[in-house]
C-alpha cells in the first residue's frame, strides 16, 4: 500500500466556519495539498472550538474510519479558545515532535509569530494527526515542509518497516 491513496481528513477548527460565518480557506488549501500530494480526502468537516468534541472526531476517524491521516487547521494559537493541541493530546498515543517542531520552523522563517504556535504532530494507532495553523499561507509553507516525510511515516505506521536512506 506504499503507494495506495491513503485516505486523509481535514478538520477545520474554528467557530466562526463551523457556524457558516466565514468562509474555510484553510481547509479548502489543506485538502488542494493533500490531494497533490496523492492523499484521498475522505473527510472534510468544520468544527467549532471545543476540546471534547475536536477529541472525539479524532479518534472516530482515526478509529472507526479508516482515516490515516488527519489535517486540523486552526486553534493552535494563544486565544481563550484555542484548544486543538490539548485536544489532540489527550487521543494521541504517542507525539512526534520532530514534525511539529519542523513545521514551526518553517512558520519562524517568514514570521515571528510562528513561536507562539502550539503545533502537535503525534499518531493514535495507524493514524498520523497533524495540527496547522488556521492562516491559509501557513498551511500550504507546513504542508510542504512536511510533505517528503509523510507517506514514509504512515508506511511505519502500518508496519511496513522497511527504512529509507
Amino acid at each position: 500500500m506504499a503507494h495506495d491513496q491513503a485516505r486523509a481528513a481535514v478538520i477545520t477548527v474554528s467557530d466562526s466556519v463551523s457556524r457558516g460565518l466565514r468562509t474555510d480557506i484553510g481547509g479548502q488549501r489543506a485538502e488542494e495539498a493533500l490531494a497533490r500530494m496523492g492523499f484521498a480526502v475522505a473527510v472534510r468537516v468544520a468544527v467549532p472550538d471545543e476540546r471534547e468534541e475536536i477529541a472525539a472526531l479524532l479518534c472516530r476517524l482515526a478509529d472507526e474510519e479508516g482515516i490515516r491521516l488527519i489535517v486540523t487547521t486552526g486553534g493552535t494559537g494563544l486565544g481563550p479558545r484555542d484548544v486543538t493541541p490539548e485536544a489532540t493530546l489527550d487521543v494521541v498515543d504517542r507525539i512526534v515532535p520532530g514534525i511539529a517542531e519542523a513545521m514551526r520552523a518553517e512558520s519562524l522563517k517568514k514570521t515571528p509569530f510562528g513561536m507562539i504556535s502550539r503545533q502537535v504532530a503525534g499518531t493514535r494507532g495507524q493514524t498520523l494527526i497533524l495540527n496547522l495553523p488556521g492562516n491559509p499561507k501557513a498551511v500550504d509553507e507546513c504542508l510542504a515542509v512536511v510533505a517528503p516525510v509523510l507517506r514514509h511515516t504512515l508506511d511505519l505506521l502500518a508496519g511496513r518497516t522497511q527504512h529509507q536512506e
